[in-house]
């Protein structure tokens, strides 16, 4: 049931989602809600229905990615803990970071969950759907139940959104394939906090302004320049919440397309 982003949620089971960005909360069963209201309203507990695909251990898509953009969501810091959302929970993107509460089934273990939204899907199961990897749903049950709950197929949750964490991780910027000298494309990830990725600029070597890059797809940025663009690359990214980093000269002279380069700044 997959399809391409990243939130951080919590399921009791509590299940939390991680692409840190817009933050998902209903306030009334099944109300959607604004990034306004999400964000006053912020632990506040909703109804959604989960499912799960891939493989029981897995962490969801075959090739380890999603509509995000994210690569090797197998791997840390994401550890296979990820989920699809429809699109009132992605958002054309911008769904990622929220939690969940499984409910109403013997084998949920009742214990929070951290998982990260990095996928979308489009299936009518209900009007707040998470379709939860393998990995994840199975971390939702009570030891050795794991099978049990997978078996259930369709379960109540509650979702709630929190903060995105990775410890020990800079903001990154990974250079997307078919990216040349008029033409940039960069997916932004491990971004601390609880805001979504609003804006994005771009600065050239030699350069005093901020060119304003577009939002492609899931976390990728672009921007289609008329000239040849002139590196290294200076990135200034703003969250949902006003808080701004700027990773200076992070893409390097000798840049390379389907290359990740780490920064030195993270939302405290």
């Amino acid at each position: 049931m997959a399809a391409a982003g990243a939130l951080v949620f919590v399921f009791l089971l509590l299940l939390v989602l991680v692409q840190c960005s817009a933050a998902t909360v209903v306030e009334d069963s099944y109300k959607y809600n604004s990034s306004d209201a999400m964000r006053r309203s912020t632990m506040q507990w909703g109804n959604a229905r989960a499912t799960w695909y891939g493989q029981p251990n897995g962490a969801g898509p075959d090739d380890n990615g999603g509509a995000c953009g994210f690569k090797n969501v197998n791997q840390y810091p994401f550890m296979s803990m990820t989920s699809c959302g429809n699109q009132p929970l992605f958002k054309d993107g911008k769904g990622c970071g929220s939690c969940y509460k499984c409910t109403r089934h013997a084998a949920c273990s009742g214990r929070p969950e951290t998982v990260m939204i990095t996928d979308m899907n489009y299936y009518p199961v209900a009007p707040y759907h998470f379709d939860l990897s393998g990995t994840a749903f199975g971390k939702l049950a009570k030891p050795g139940r794991n099978n049990e709950l997978r078996h259930a197929g369709i379960i109540d949750i509650q979702f709630a959104r929190v903060p995105c964490e990775f410890p020990g991780l800079k903001v990154g910027f990974h250079v997307e394939e078919g990216s040349n000298q008029v033409y940039m494309a960069v997916l932004i990830e491990y971004e601390n906090g609880d805001g979504d990725v609003v804006q994005v600029d771009l600065k050239e070597a030699r350069s005093q302004s901020w060119t304003p890059m577009r939002e492609s797809w899931g976390s990728v940025w672009r921007l289609d320049s008329n000239h040849r663009l002139r590196p290294p690359f200076s990135i200034r990214i703003r969250s949902d919440s006003g808080k701004t980093l700027v990773a200076r000269d992070v893409i390097p002279l000798n840049w390379r397309p389907n290359t990740t380069y780490r920064s030195f700044v993270q939302y405290s």
